[in-house]
């Protein structure tokens, strides 16, 4: 069953400016500011996308004197992977089923030959 949890995840992802975002803070903290610069938006729409990361606990903020660093959370992006994980075999036996279906076709094939 989907959780509340993994649909925030979801819908989080589905914007390339929030996928951007967490990509800036794989590789650690990142002010707001600093996640502004790649996009010509205003902080204010910047500071919504955030809040979106936030509210799918994908991003947390710190507090440090009046810097207040965005840190990624990982958590959220694993539950999604182990999600996908599942479909992910199931695909990969229906391409094993798929494969053995044109190799007996072509061995059908070459013995018709």
């Amino acid at each position: 069953m989907i959780t509340a949890q993994l649909n925030a995840t979801f819908a989080a992802l589905a914007d390339p400016t929030r996928r951007a975002m967490l990509a800036h803070l794989a590789d650690g903290e990142a002010s707001v500011t600093a996640l502004a610069e790649p996009f010509e938006m205003s902080l204010p729409a910047v500071s919504k996308h955030i809040k979106v990361l936030e509210h799918a606990g994908l991003v947390t903020r710190g507090r440090n004197a009046q810097w207040r660093p965005c840190r990624i959370r990982m958590e959220p992006l694993q539950e999604a992977a182990d999600w996908m994980e599942r479909y992910k075999r199931i695909w990969m036996e229906q391409l094993d089923q798929l494969g053995d279906y044109l190799q007996e076709l072509q061995d059908t094939e070459a013995k018709n030959s």
